[in-house]
């Protein structure tokens, strides 16, 4: 993964929210989506949404070190479901111009902030440098992952107010919906 500065990288992570608010008030706008464009884009920002969920139930944050469930697989499946899930939207809004800023806005804001998490982690966690080492950063690699298990715990979920991300994709999914049907 690229190393960022540590200054623009915290500057960065500051306008994560912002940049958010922004993503939506054009993906409002810009969005002209068909039953095709749904048909083909919903089911894989869906697969995001799920595969957030199940990592968020797997993260005990700043407590332990998550390393078995989708941890086994990728040291950022939060980031990596966020990327799905933005994907999906793009295809599902049959926008290019929103695929090219939902793009855009994962390589300046979230690659940075990815880094930020992970200088974070190596403080926080000592065998970090070795779990860094063993599993990708960003892409799973499935073949020979270590299967750890890490039980999906409900509270977890609830604590890392993960409900928020599926109230934002349901709410995305009935504009695009609403838009395509009108």
């Amino acid at each position: 993964m690229a190393s960022f500065p540590k200054r623009y990288a915290d500057a960065v992570a500051r306008l994560r929210v912002p940049s958010g608010f922004l993503i939506v008030a054009a993906f409002a706008w810009f969005s002209r989506p068909t039953l095709r464009s749904l048909a083909a884009g919903l089911p894989v920002s869906f697969v995001g949404l799920a595969l957030r969920a199940w990592s968020a139930g797997c993260l005990a944050k700043n407590t332990e070190l998550a390393t078995g469930g989708p941890y086994a697989y990728t040291r950022n499946p939060l980031y990596l479901g966020t990327l799905l899930v933005a994907a999906g939207l793009a295809i599902a809004s049959w926008s290019g111009g929103l695929g090219v800023l939902f793009a855009a806005v994962f390589l300046l804001v979230y690659l940075p902030v990815i880094e930020l998490e992970e200088q974070h982690l190596r403080e926080l966690f000592r065998d970090y440098a070795a779990y860094a080492a063993r599993v990708p950063a960003l892409w799973p690699r499935f073949p020979g992952a270590a299967r750890q298990a890490h039980r999906f715990r409900w509270s977890l979920y609830w604590k890392n107010q993960e409900y928020q991300a599926a109230a934002g994709w349901l709410a995305g999914v009935a504009l695009l919906v609403w838009k395509a049907l009108r």
